[in-house]
Formats: C-alpha cells, sequence, structure tokens
C-alpha cells in the first residue's frame, strides 16, 4: 500500500487523486480511473483484508462514482461494512450505502435489519448514522419495518436524535403520506419542542401539511406568529444567527405558513400584522440574507388579506430593490411587484421608469421577467407599446422556445386589448412574419375565426372594415419571401373570402396572386391545397353573380398539373375546380354560399334520409342491419382484419409473460361427453355464408378413431401460439397430420390449410382480444395485404384452389349448397363450431395451425375406413361431440378442390396405401340427405385392435403387413 500520506490516507490513494487532477483530458481521466478500477477488483476480494484498508477501498470507490464511473463491484462490500461494530467504519459504510443506492436496488433489503438494530443503540451517533439511512434509503414496502422505531426516537434525550426522527417521519410522509397520516399530530407536538432545531425542522413537514389541508392548521396561527416574534426579537440563542440575523431560515419558512394560513382569511391575517410589519422595519438590508427575508416578507402581505399600511411598506421595499444597481435585486423587485400588482395595480405606475430601465437592461433574464411583468399590467391604454416592445424583443432573441412564448402572449394582448381593426391586422401580420413557424397553428385558425366572426358586436360595416384591411395588407406582402406556411396558409383563405367582396380587387387580380403563391411554394402541399380551394371560391362568387369568368393561363397551367400531382388531396381539389366552373349559378349558391364559413353545419349521425331505400331493400328480401353489439358471433372483414394481424404479429418475438392455464371450458357446450363410438352431427355456427358447389364428387374420408387419447381440453399452450390451444379444440384428431409412419406427407392443395384455419377463429376472437391501437400499430411494423383481404381475392397463390372450386364466399348470406337437396342449417343461439363432418360443403376457411406433436400422434393412429362406412354412423343428436371437430383431414378434400398446379410428391408407400384404398373399398359419392358421416368407429377399432397386435401402424383399411414393416 505504500507509506501513509495526508489525513490518515495511503500515498497510493493520494497519487491517485492528484494523478487525475493533473489529467490533460477526459480520455486521460478515465483511462487512469478504469486503471484504478481493475486494481480495486483484484484488490477488494483478497482474503483477510485489514479494515482499514477495506475502509480506504470503499473511499476509493465512492470517488470512482462521483467521477461517473460504474463501481457497483463494490457495492456489497459497502453494505457488509454497515455491519461492523466500530463506529467509524459503520458510518463509512452508511455514507458509501446512501451514495451508492437508491430507495429501489435490490440490496436494501440486506441492510434493513441493520438499520433496525442501530436505531436501538445506546450510542446515539449510531442512531444519526441510521437515521440518516433510513432518510435515503428506505421505501414506501420498507418504511413498516422501521416505523415504530422512528415514532419512539421522538422522545429521545438527544435533541441531534428527536431533529433526525422528525426528518424521517418528514420523509415517510413525502414518500407515502398513508402510512403516516396517524402520526400527524407528533409534528405539532415537536413544534413545541425545548430545542429550537427541532422546532425548526418540524416546520417543515408542517407546511407541506398546511399546504394540503390550510383549515385544518388554523389553530396554530398564534402558535407560529409567538414563534416568529420570539425569533424576531432574538430570543433564540447566538449559534442560530447568520450574518447577524436572527435565526433567518426559521424565518422564511414562517413566513411561508403564514402566508398559506392568512390567504383569504381577514380575522388570520390581523394576528399576523404586527410582527410581519416589525420585520419588515427590522431587516436589514444590506445584507443578502436581511433581503431575502424582507422579498419573503413581500410575498406574505401579497397573499394575506390586503393592509393598506403593509401594501406601502411593500411597496417602498420594491422601490429600493429596482433602484438598486445589482441585478439579483432589481429581478427581486421585478417578481414582487408582479405580485403587488394583482391586489393594488397603482403601484406599478409610481415605478414606470425604473421598469423601463429594467426592460432596456442588457441582461436577458431580468429583461424576460419584465416583460412577464408588463404582461400581467397590460391595458387598452398601453397594450400599443407593450406589445411593440415585445414584438421587437422577439426580433431581436434566438431562443425558439421564449420566442414561441411571446409569439402566444402578443396574439393573446392583440386579441383582448386591440384598439382598432388596423392595428389588429398590422401586428397579426408582424407576429406570423417575425415568428414564422414557431406560431402554433392554432393561432392562425383562431385568427381566421376571428376575421370571419367579426368583434361580435354586431357592427357589419367594423367587420367589413376588419376584412378589408386584412386583404389589403396581405396583398401587400403576398409576394415577400420566406413567409411562413401558417401565415400562408391565412392569408389564402382570407383572398378567397373575401378578396373580391368589396369590389376593390377584381378577381383576375387575385386568382393571379394565388397562383403565384401555390407556384413559389411547390413544395408545400398545404398551402397549394389552401390556394386551390381560394381559387374555387372566388370563381365560383363570380358565377353566383353572374359574371363571366375567364381564368388565367397560369391558373389553367396549375390545375392541370395538380390533376396529375402525386396527392391525392390535390388531385380531389383540382378536379373539383374544374367540375365546378361548369355548374351554373343556383347551383354554385347553394355549394358555396356566400360568407358562410362561420355557419353551423347539422350532420344527421342517423342517416335518417337512407330510410327509405333501407325499407325498400327490407320489402325485397335484403337482411337487415345487425348492431355491433348484438354481431358476437358474425365474422366480418374487421374480425378477419384483426385476426391476421394477431397472425402477423405472432411471427416476431414475444416479450409477454406467459399466462395461467385457462381450465374453463365455454358455456355453449354441453357438460357432458358423449360415448366416443357415436359420432354426433354438430350444429351450424350462428354466423350465414354462401358457398356455390359443384355437385358431389367422390372423396376419401379419413375418420378418427375412438381410442383412448390424452384429453388436452383446458390446457393452455406454451411454445405454439396461443391462440391455436384453445379448450374447446382438445380431445380428438386435429388436421390430418403429414406423417404416416414416419413418412412426411405434404399438403394436398392450398385451399386445405385455408380450410383448417378459420375453425378456432372465433374461439380465439373470444380469447384474445387485441386493442385497435395494437392491430394498427403491428400493420404498420409488420406491412403487407392482410389474409382477410387475400382471401376475398379471385386470383392469387392461395387464392387458385378456391377458384379453381368455383366456391365464393359472402359473409352477410346464407349457407347454400347445391346439391339435390339443400342442407339444413341449425342456428344456436351460441356461435358452436362449425360442422367439420360435412365433407360434401365447403367450410369456412382460417389460418393454419401449427404443428402439434399430440395430434401427430393422433394422426399416426387413424384407421381409413370403406366408403361404405361413411353412411352407416349413429343417428344424429343435437349434442356436440370432440370428435367431431377433428374428423377432417387435408385428406377429405374433394378431387375438385385440389390445385393441378400444385406439385404433390408423395412417398410410394403413401401412394400404395390410397391406390388400396380407391380400388379395395370402392369410392362412395357423398349423399346430402345423409344426416351421419364418417366410419362406424366400433368397426374401425377391433380392426386398428387386430393390426396393432402384429406391432404395426396400419395406413389404411386393408393393412399390408410386409408392406407396413419394410416402409
Amino acid at each position: 500500500m505504500g507509506s501513509q500520506g495526508g489525513f490518515g490516507q495511503s500515498k497510493e490513494f493520494l497519487d491517485l487523486i492528484k494523478s487525475i487532477g493533473e489529467a490533460r483530458s477526459k480520455a486521460e481521466e478515465d483511462r487512469i480511473v478504469l486503471h484504478e478500477i481493475e486494481t480495486l477488483k483484484r484488490r477488494i476480494i483478497e482474503p483477510d483484508i485489514p479494515k482499514r484498508k477495506m475502509k480506504e477501498y470503499i473511499i476509493r470507490l465512492v470517488y470512482i462514482e462521483m467521477l461517473g464511473h460504474d463501481a457497483a463491484f463494490g457495492y456489497i462490500h459497502a453494505v457488509k461494512m454497515t455491519h461492523d461494530d466500530s463506529l467509524l467504519l459503520k458510518r463509512t459504510g452508511y455514507l458509501a450505502v446512501t451514495l451508492f443506492l437508491n430507495e429501489d436496488h435490490d440490496l436494501i433489503i440486506l441492510i434493513v435489519n441493520t438499520i433496525q438494530k442501530d436505531l436501538k443503540s445506546d450510542n446515539f451517533l449510531v442512531v444519526c448514522a441510521a437515521l440518516n439511512a433510513v432518510c435515503r434509503l428506505i421505501n414506501e414496502e420498507t418504511i413498516p419495518a422501521v416505523l415504530p422505531q422512528v415514532v419512539e426516537l421522538l422522545g429521545h434525550s438527544k435533541e441531534a436524535v428527536r431533529k433526525k426522527a422528525v426528518m424521517a417521519l418528514h420523509r415517510f410522509y413525502q414518500r407515502s403520506p398513508s402510512s403516516v397520516s396517524h402520526l400527524v399530530s407528533n409534528f405539532r407536538k415537536r413544534l413545541c419542542d425545548n430545542d429550537p432545531g427541532v422546532m425548526g425542522a418540524t416546520l417543515c413537514p408542517l407546511f407541506d401539511l398546511v399546504s394540503v389541508d390550510v383549515s385544518s392548521y388554523k389553530d396554530l396561527v398564534v402558535s407560529f406568529v409567538s414563534i416568529l416574534k420570539q425569533v424576531a426579537e432574538r430570543r433564540l440563542p447566538k449559534a442560530y444567527d447568520y450574518h447577524q440575523m436572527p435565526a433567518p431560515f426559521i424565518q422564511i419558512k414562517l413566513l411561508k405558513i403564514l402566508a398559506l394560513l392568512g390567504n383569504g382569511d381577514k380575522q388570520a391575517s390581523g394576528q399576523m400584522y404586527t410582527v410581519v410589519g416589525d420585520i419588515m422595519r427590522k431587516a436589514d438590508t444590506t445584507s443578502n440574507i436581511g433581503n431575502a427575508i424582507l422579498y419573503e416578507c413581500i410575498c406574505c402581505v401579497s397573499s394575506i388579506f390586503p393592509n393598506t399600511k403593509l401594501l406601502e411598506a411593500a411597496a417602498d421595499a420594491i422601490s429600493k430593490f429596482l433602484k438598486s444597481d445589482s441585478h439579483n435585486l432589481k429581478y427581486m423587485g421585478i417578481d414582487a411587484l408582479g405580485r403587488l400588482i394583482k391586489i393594488s395595480p397603482d403601484i406599478a405606475e409610481q415605478h414606470q421608469l425604473a421598469v423601463i430601465d429594467c426592460l432596456e437592461d442588457p441582461d436577458d433574464t431580468l429583461k424576460r421577467k419584465t416583460f412577464e411583468l408588463l404582461y400581467k399590467m397590460t391595458k387598452s391604454s398601453n397594450v400599443e407599446v407593450i406589445v411593440d416592445r415585445m414584438i421587437e424583443y422577439m426580433i431581436n432573441i434566438n431562443d425558439n422556445h421564449y420566442k414561441t412564448d411571446i409569439a402566444s402572449r402578443c396574439v393573446e394582448l392583440a386579441e383582448q386589448f386591440a384598439p382598432s381593426n388596423h392595428w389588429f391586422i398590422q401586428t397579426m401580420n408582424k407576429v406570423f412574419e417575425h415568428a414564422g413557424d414557431l406560431v402554433n397553428i392554432k393561432v392562425a385558425h383562431n385568427l381566421m375565426r376571428l376575421i370571419a366572426e367579426g368583434f361580435g358586436e354586431d357592427d357589419d360595416t367594423a367587420d367589413s372594415q376588419l376584412r378589408s384591411s386584412a386583404v389589403d395588407s396581405y396583398l401587400r406582402i403576398i409576394g415577400e419571401p420566406k413567409l411562413p406556411s401558417a401565415f400562408l396558409q391565412v392569408i389564402c383563405w382570407v383572398l378567397g373570402e373575401y378578396g373580391t367582396a368589396d369590389g376593390k380587387y377584381s378577381a383576375s387580380y387575385i386568382t393571379g396572386k394565388l397562383c403565384d403563391v401555390a407556384e413559389a411554394h411547390s413544395t408545400d402541399d398545404t398551402v397549394k391545397a389552401y390556394a386551390v380551394t381560394a381559387l374555387m371560391k372566388i370563381y365560383s362568387l363570380e358565377i353566383a353573380a353572374g359574371r363571366q369568368v375567364d381564368m388565367l393561363p397560369e391558373c389553367q397551367s396549375l390545375i392541370e398539373d395538380l390533376c396529375a400531382s402525386s396527392s391525392t388531396d390535390l388531385q380531389q381539389r383540382a378536379y373539383e375546380l374544374q367540375a365546378i366552373i361548369r355548374l351554373d349559378a343556383q347551383a354554385l349558391e347553394n355549394i358555396l354560399p356566400l360568407d358562410a364559413s362561420c355557419e353551423d353545419i347539422e350532420v344527421d349521425k342517423g342517416l335518417s334520409f337512407l330510410n327509405s331505400y333501407v325499407q325498400q331493400s327490407l320489402e325485397n328480401g335484403a337482411q337487415p342491419y345487425i348492431p355491433e353489439s348484438a354481431r358476437s358471433g358474425v365474422l366480418n372483414m374487421s374480425n378477419l382484419r384483426s385476426h391476421d394481424q394477431q397472425e402477423t404479429s405472432g411471427h416476431a418475438l414475444r416479450f409477454e409473460a406467459y399466462e395461467l392455464p385457462k381450465p374453463t371450458m365455454p358455456t355453449s357446450r354441453p357438460a357432458t361427453i358423449m360415448p366416443s363410438t357415436e359420432l354426433v352431427p354438430v350444429p351450424e355456427p350462428s354466423y350465414t355464408r354462401e358457398i356455390h358447389q359443384t355437385p358431389a364428387v367422390p372423396s376419401i374420408s379419413h375418420s378418427g378413431s375412438a381410442e383412448l387419447k390424452l384429453r388436452l381440453d383446458g390446457v393452455q399452450k406454451k411454445w405454439g401460439k396461443p391462440t391455436y390451444s384453445s379448450p374447446v379444440q382438445s380431445t380428438s384428431n386435429s388436421d390430418f397430420q403429414k406423417t404416416v409412419n414416419g413418412a412426411a406427407q405434404p399438403d394436398a392443395t392450398g385451399s386445405t390449410k385455408q380450410k383448417a384455419r378459420d375453425v378456432s377463429h372465433d374461439i380465439k376472437k373470444q380469447e384474445v382480444e387485441i386493442p385497435s391501437e395494437k392491430q394498427r400499430l403491428a400493420a404498420s411494423l409488420f406491412g403487407g395485404v392482410s389474409r382477410s383481404e387475400k382471401r376475398q381475392t379471385a386470383a392469387g397463390n392461395r387464392g387458385a384452389p378456391k377458384a379453381n372450386s368455383g366456391a365464393t364466399e359472402s359473409p352477410h348470406m346464407t349457407k347454400v349448397a347445391t346439391s339435390s337437396e339443400p342442407s339444413t342449417v341449425k342456428t344456436a343461439p351460441v356461435q358452436p363450431p362449425p360442422d367439420l363432418l360435412d365433407f360434401g360443403e365447403s367450410t369456412a376457411t382460417s389460418d393454419a395451425p401449427s404443428t402439434d406433436p399430440f395430434k401427430q400422434l393422433e394422426g399416426l393412429v387413424d384407421v381409413t375406413q370403406d366408403g361404405s362406412a361413411a353412411n352407416s354412423g349413429s343417428v344424429a343428436t343435437k349434442a356436440s361431440d370432440f370428435m367431431s371437430l377433428y374428423s377432417e383431414r387435408p385428406g377429405n378434400v374433394p378431387s375438385n378442390l385440389i390445385d393441378p398446379s400444385i406439385d404433390v410428391n408423395m412417398s410410394s408407400g403413401l401412394l400404395n396405401a390410397s391406390n388400396n384404398f380407391d380400388h379395395g373399398a370402392g369410392v362412395v359419392a357423398q349423399s346430402p340427405q345423409s344426416a351421419n358421416k364418417g366410419p362406424n368407429l366400433k368397426d374401425a377399432l377391433q380392426k386398428d385392435a387386430l393390426v396393432r397386435q402384429m406391432g404395426v401402424t396400419p395406413t389404411n383399411q386393408n393393412p399390408n403387413l410386409f408392406r407396413d414393416l419394410l416402409g
């Protein structure tokens, strides 16, 4: 470690401080600190380090943290040092911990027990160190652990402990007011403590309490006034004096509290007048602390019930501040004057010259404070001077934030106290011209509304003069370069509305100016849009007045260019202009009436004008409108779009926490499960759909077996997409998994994937409700055409199979099968899953489910039955069967639904199995009258059990044991 240096530290530590102080650059300093960090990392983990060395290491860590580097590797050692019995080491540990950690740090829990023990220590220095740590580290959760000990310390024999205990309770109140709400009375008691330090510490929490609830502490006015009087009469020990002022900080805090208690209360204020007046007379204006007390007295006088003598004394004090050579005192005088003019506006007139001197002072901070004062004292008589000075100051400053503030204040004062219309227009022009785009766009809208509405005094002449003045001024400055966009919008709007209203300017002249504006600002689509709309208004007014409209060549060229613009808004405006100029006068009077910009537009939200059309459509057999609240089971495009966004967002990384399992089953399902040997048709879904289908064709039917299988209902999947593990789709074969005896089988057609997707859509919609904001966000992030739109297109890769089948979908029409007899449609009050056993009809498409290992196992044990078993099912009942939900597989797709363009490459074993099925069992056409669909599961179980005794998983009904064994 080297020899000892000064202050009991090692020479190595002093050399470190010296080298950092002599560093010539930040990079050199960082290099020194990083080297020190590496050294400390090695030494601090050495065994049997002497306590003196560990103390120095902790101090060096504090120094590293102060320089902005991370010393987290040593935090735990600082926490350990707080457990030491040595007072010096314990205080060093507490100091380091309060600097290293915040209230939410994970290591806080390790020192709570130490703090509890130290709060009960007999050594008051240890108790004080623990209270210091309490104020810095205890959070809302750990307050109850130390609160009883802190309350007990309020009665400690040492005044330093009582003072720190009050400060700790104040900190608890700031962190969690409810945790110490029952202990507020302790602050009242400590206000009468014999030690002035404890009493002064109590003023801080009482000020916070009074700020929240003034009425509950009105009874303490006498006590506060008595304490303030004793302090002012120097009855406190000399140790509390500062620059010969008796306890100035206690005086300031008491004046703040009295200002709150006396606000609007004449009786309470009457008890304060004497002591406040005495303090103002005795204040020492030669020192900063004396001026601070005097300023606080002025603030108190401006807050309590007004008193003439005190207001005069405050005005004299303000005069001294303003006449001072110190900018700080002038600033304080301007701020105090701004408080007093709220009570007595005449006081400001006594200090006009002093205020003007501050306005011309080179100190920018003082000048801004003076403008705030002028803003408060503006009247109709002085508005011109004040606003002109503000605009002049705004032109000369570069601070955009403050320039925006000055501009908004100028606009506000001009609207309230404008002496004339001409001055108002000129002032607004200056503000827009010099503030530029920093002016809020609302200011431009307010200006347009003000010009349109006038001054609201029903004086049409004054309003006409205002508009004429605006037109004149805007025509003069419209050609100036670098005009802000908001100002150009105002100019175009005013010229379009009132450019030709008084007949002073011709339409051709105004339109020429507007075309010049549009051409000069070709990159600003908003300005061009305003210009085109203004042209439309002028031409319509000319046609309505019966005058001939001659469009200037530059205007024609502009409109032609805008018709081919990349902006659809500009295109629409240009085409509307071309259409409007071809209309007659009567039509234009109705479309664009004269000076109707301020008229209220009545909007028929109920669209009552469509009632006759709706009634006629209903009589012709149209479906009635279903309110959004009642269409929970209707599959509409918004649901598809929402579902597609869920699908798209599911491909990205997911950071949300896992959800708990949802074992509850939908209420629409029966409580008991039907026997697995009986197939029951599922009722049709509540939504309706029209599907045009070709006549029934031979199809291959793969049914589910009735063997014992895993019960997956109510199990929440964790690793797949959450919507594919719904509690309804559980205990049966899902889709025909593409593995048979280990051989992969590709999809037969793209449409079969889509058919397998829509099955769980409505269930998914009920499980996961994504807010519309997240949906829009997902669409903007991942982009692309939604799958719900792709399903509607007749062409495309995914739509090809459906197009070949000749089936079209319409979510608003009923489902019709083009067979010999229409199939019956059952409508349930609560939407059940669709009938997946109806192989003769196309079903709704949905997103393809993800691969499920359990369903792959189910697919491996399926037995393919002959076609004759398709009509030998058990009697249909209305109850739903879980087995029927998963009996549809890609193999069930009719041959007319298979896209010939899709290349299906199957293994030879699978092809042979298919051939055996076709030739051996025969193909039975689908009958629309068959109520029971699928094979007889009882026969299937018997045959399957016989084959499995041989150790073979069959590929069809007539298994070839050698081929199945050898693959």
